[in-house]
């Protein structure tokens, strides 16, 4: 878990990629450790990308930084999953992309495959956004103050709240919980006002204990919020009036309707794109329907 002593840098030698360097050379900095290199190419570009390497290896943000370089050939996604098992690697760091209206619709990017397929921890890092990593004496260090971690109590966020209690403990953070009520349960109450009212004030009464178990068992004396609304848009909403450094999440990931590839859900990937700080994606069971259920938690009878 944490520290993360093998980071996997996966690179198109792009100016765009690079900014999710920093990030590997920090927490391998932090822990001892190395970061791993790594490009996907085609033969024909595998045999050019030499002078790209040494350009890489010299940067300023890797010095002192144990290094190690590979180049591969295949589809990135699932080459850079494949590498984390080969490995060992304890935390991938990707740069997201823009995204147009077509990629939107028919398709996710290649670092939110990542996310998906990833075995270990991804960090998606957009630009620009509030970082937490600042400049020492020529060199990155992690200075992380306020982490968010967003949890929905199945075991998708397990994970999360471990690792997310890990870094807060070791690096001397504020940690922050929440859960969002999401709005379908307004929408019941239009519907079934009879029913609906009183199942929301029993779910808020039951996530409220949740909460206060998940305080108590962690140690860290986490401040906990309880949002209701649309889960991404409270979630990045209270991360940017925090001034969070950084966002925990689990990551349950679905099988496509389309194929045999992995996707994340919709309110994942929403706030990895709209958050103002890094996200760090902590995967765990993967769920083998191809769409989650419209409620999972267990409302209390009374």
């Amino acid at each position: 878990m944490f520290p993360f002593r093998n980071i996997l840098f996966p690179t198109d030698f792009s100016v765009h990629a690079h900014a999710a360097l920093k990030y590997a050379a920090a927490f391998a900095r932090h822990s001892g450790g190395r970061v791993v290199l790594f490009s996907v190419q085609d033969a024909k570009g595998a045999a050019n990308l030499q002078p790209q390497v040494d350009d890489l290896l010299s940067d300023p943000l890797l010095k002192n930084v144990d290094t190690e370089r590979i180049v591969v050939e295949g589809e990135p996604a699932s080459e850079i999953a494949q590498a984390a098992i080969d490995h060992d690697i304890d935390l991938i760091t990707v740069a997201m992309r823009d995204r147009n209206r077509l990629s939107r619709a028919f398709g996710s990017s290649v670092a939110e495959e990542i996310v998906a397929e990833a075995p270990c921890a991804v960090l998606a890092v957009r630009m620009p956004q509030r970082d937490f990593v600042e400049p020492q004496n020529g060199q990155t260090e992690i200075r992380l103050k306020r982490i968010l971690l967003a949890t929905n109590f199945r075991p998708s966020s397990v994970a999360a709240a471990q690792l997310a209690t890990q870094i807060t403990n070791q690096l001397d953070a504020e940690l922050h919980a929440v859960y969002v009520i999401g709005d379908y349960f307004e929408q019941f109450s239009v519907l079934f006002p009879e029913g609906g009212l009183a199942a929301l004030k029993r779910l808020r009464g039951h996530v409220q204990e949740r909460m206060a178990q998940l305080t108590r068992s962690g140690g860290t004396g986490a401040a906990t919020h309880i949002e209701e609304g649309k889960p991404y848009q409270e979630i990045v909403k209270l991360a940017a009036t925090l001034d969070a450094d950084l966002i925990v999440i689990g990551t349950a990931v679905h099988g496509s309707l389309f194929g045999s590839s992995r996707v994340l859900g919709s309110e994942i990937e929403r706030v990895i794109r709209n958050a103002p700080c890094p996200v760090l994606c902590v995967p765990a069971a993967r769920v083998v329907t191809p769409l989650p259920a419209l409620v999972t938690q267990i409302v209390p009878q009374t």
